[in-house]
């Protein structure tokens, strides 16, 4: 038994490191999500409000004290009510991600064969939208279209966004290096400072990549420009050679970190509800 003594004096020693490792790594995951939502402003106002009522008790402005402690259940209230779709966002991904799924991504020729549609329909002014999923299931997202469950090729996509076909005005989604369904209803975006030049196709998009952590593709009807959403901003007007990288580093989980920090490279005209252009 003198192994196992040894064995609980290690674990002792070692526990209270184990113990604020993990209290960490949970904040810092709870940071993360409530980053990629509008949230954050949540955390800014209530560390505030903490920060003043410290200052208060330090300084013993007893008034000050008296007024934030009748405030305090009436802004918990209130914070709730206002934050509400913000909550639901948090949880919605909390509930709906799939760590143990196995992250099969298409192939780099399937990829390709995506691409190679998105170029000609950005010739003949026609619009995308393709949906790639990563970790939150979008099961509701493709029950809303008609189930196609076949290989990825670049003429089954371009037939399937023809002007006059009954799928064009959806989103396809992409999962599993098959083609899933397509003429899905996406939810459009919340985000109140979009570009007005931005019709429902931009908001879908946008709007899909504020639901969940999916990437998206689309083309635009009016411009031809190729653009990518995901994790809440919108990347507008980029080139193939761009597309086809930062699609293949998104949707690595390898490399996914690093997609995800953006770059010089690519310019943002949606962030956070807000018009920003980074140096292209």
């Amino acid at each position: 038994m003198a192994w196992f003594q040894q064995l609980l004096n290690i674990y002792d020693f070692l526990r209270p490191v184990l113990d604020v490792g993990l209290l960490a790594f949970l904040l810092y995951k709870g940071y993360q999500l409530l980053a990629k939502t509008q949230a954050i402003q949540l955390i800014k106002g209530a560390g505030f409000l903490v920060l003043v009522y410290g200052i208060a008790y330090l300084l013993r402005l007893t008034t000050l004290q008296w007024v934030l402690n009748i405030m305090a259940p009436g802004l918990f209230i209130a914070v709730v009510i206002v934050f509400q779709p913000e909550l639901r966002k948090i949880i919605l991904h909390l509930g709906q991600a799939d760590f143990f799924r196995p992250n099969v991504k298409p192939t780099s020729g399937q990829l390709d064969a995506v691409l190679t549609a998105a170029e000609m329909l950005s010739r003949q002014r026609r619009g995308m939208l393709v949906v790639f999923p990563r970790r939150i299931s979008i099961k509701n997202i493709v029950e809303t279209g008609t189930r196609i469950n076949a290989e990825i090729s670049s003429s089954l996509i371009v037939a399937l966004f023809e002007f006059d076909g009954p799928l064009h005005d959806g989103a396809m989604i992409v999962q599993n290096g098959r083609l899933v369904a397509a003429g899905c209803l996406l939810p459009l975006s919340e985000q109140q400072d979009i570009r007005r030049n931005f019709g429902t196709r931009h908001r879908a998009g946008l709007g899909m990549s504020e639901q969940s952590d999916s990437v998206v593709l689309l083309v635009s009807e009016e411009t031809g420009a190729i653009s990518i959403a995901f994790d809440s901003r919108l990347y507008y007007d980029l080139s193939i050679a761009e597309v086809s990288r930062k699609l293949k580093e998104l949707l690595d989980r390898e490399n996914r970190r690093t997609a995800e920090q953006g770059g010089p490279s690519f310019r943002s005209v949606v962030d956070g509800g807000k018009d920003a252009l980074v140096e292209r």
